[in-house]
């Protein structure tokens, strides 16, 4: 391989770990924070659902996209709803074929 061909591939192999980078602060930015009281690890252990409180100008699409991306999972559905704290709070329905108590024991939940 050329001198410039070598060269050509550290750069593209850089801005891969760059955008990769990119990405999982950009997963940090919308998912703030996984939600630990009773209702939600109940949640977590009987519905296949777990809550984040997450930054409120964000979407459910935008909600739904990084999660998938950030645990490799699928979603079935989002529900959003702001609590009396002026908190966001996203309440991720996790798919059947996945389970959300694997996802809460990667975060520590549990």
């Amino acid at each position: 391989m050329s001198e410039k061909n070598v060269r050509a591939k550290e750069i593209k192999e850089k801005g891969s770990e760059e955008l990769e980078r990119l990405e999982h602060s950009i997963a940090e930015s919308v998912l703030l924070y996984p939600l630990v009281s009773e209702k939600a690890v109940d949640k977590i252990e009987k519905e296949n659902k777990i809550t984040f409180i997450v930054r409120k100008d964000v979407t459910k699409r935008d909600i739904k996209k990084v999660f998938e991306e950030e645990f490799k999972v699928k979603v079935d559905k989002v529900n959003v709803l702001n609590d009396m704290k002026g908190r966001k709070k996203a309440i991720i329905t996790v798919n059947k074929q996945y389970k959300a108590s694997d996802i809460a024991m990667k975060l520590g939940i549990l």
